[in-house]
């Protein structure tokens, strides 16, 4: 890659796209960051934030030397299928948090410009107001299914990653979508149904007055966008129903403890949860 000559585009400019354009501002590798949004606010606020130097239609953005697609989704799936020609050299690189239907729609005769990549960082918040130059900064970016994808894109993408910081993990599309409703999509789903068990009870403002960080910590993800996880929920929803599936079978246990006044072995229970520090 020729330092300074890259023209990026990117597709979404909310709390990952918005990050991403700060990121690479600083990087000092991009001639011009150029974004798009379906929503014409986020445009303006992307411009006014100095997230991107400048808003193009789809068009604009399918001349760029690298275009990342950070929308929900669904609408990544759609945006890839809409795709029907590009450059040798050009690079899509897409930032779902579910892989198999998304790389399935690439086109065969596109496959070795895509990349699928997952960054695994983000926060509770969305929208370009929600972006900041360090979200990416020592965070973990899975390369997905890479053996297809072309040696020049994957050579380019891994530099890019190195510029901001991050450290890089490679997978298969089957295993990152198993792993991911473990570690990222069924938490999500926890932390809503524990927000929505404390609204449902008789003045949860009361409740909520006296929480200390454990309800806060479980409970903060549950403020994040619903029109992007229930997207990543319809996406992978066999491996997340068997990962609530295996949750539920450590919750019933509690709760038969619990029951049967058996303390000592629910003890043991907690204790045993305890092991996860020495993997983490």
């Amino acid at each position: 890659m020729n330092e300074g000559k890259i023209r990026v585009g990117i597709v979404g400019l909310g709390l990952m796209g918005g990050s991403l354009g700060l990121a690479l501002k600083e990087s000092g590798i991009c001639s011009a960051i150029i974004g798009d949004d379906l929503n014409q606010v986020h445009r303006r606020q992307a411009l006014a934030l100095g997230l991107v130097d400048e808003c193009l239609d789809m068009n604009g953005i399918l001349e760029c030397d690298v275009i990342f697609l950070c929308t929900p989704v669904n609408a990544i799936v759609e945006i890839i299928k809409n795709i029907k020609s590009l450059k040798p050299n050009q690079m899509v690189i897409d930032f779902g948090g579910v892989k198999s239907e998304i790389i399935k729609a690439i086109p065969k005769k596109l496959r070795k410009n895509f990349l699928s990549l997952h960054p695994m960082c983000g926060t509770e918040n969305f929208g370009p107001k929600a972006a900041f130059r360090d979200l990416y900064k020592n965070q973990i970016m899975i390369f997905v299914d890479i053996n297809d994808s072309g040696k020049t894109q994957v050579e380019l993408a891994r530099e890019i990653c190195i510029k901001l910081g991050m450290n890089i993990v490679k997978m298969d599309s089957k295993s990152h979508d198993t792993h991911t409703a473990f570690i990222s999509h069924m938490p999500h789903i926890l932390s809503y149904a524990l927000a929505n068990s404390v609204l449902e009870q008789e003045n949860p403002q009361d409740i909520v007055a006296i929480a200390g960080g454990g309800f806060k910590s479980m409970s903060r993800i549950s403020k994040s966008s619903g029109t992007m996880w229930s997207a990543i929920a319809k996406q992978n929803k066999n491996e997340i129903l068997k990962a609530i599936k295996a949750f539920q079978k450590e919750l019933e246990i509690a709760t038969k403890l619990i029951q049967k006044d058996d303390f000592s072995s629910l003890k043991e229970w907690m204790d045993s949860a305890n092991r996860l520090r020495e993997i983490i």
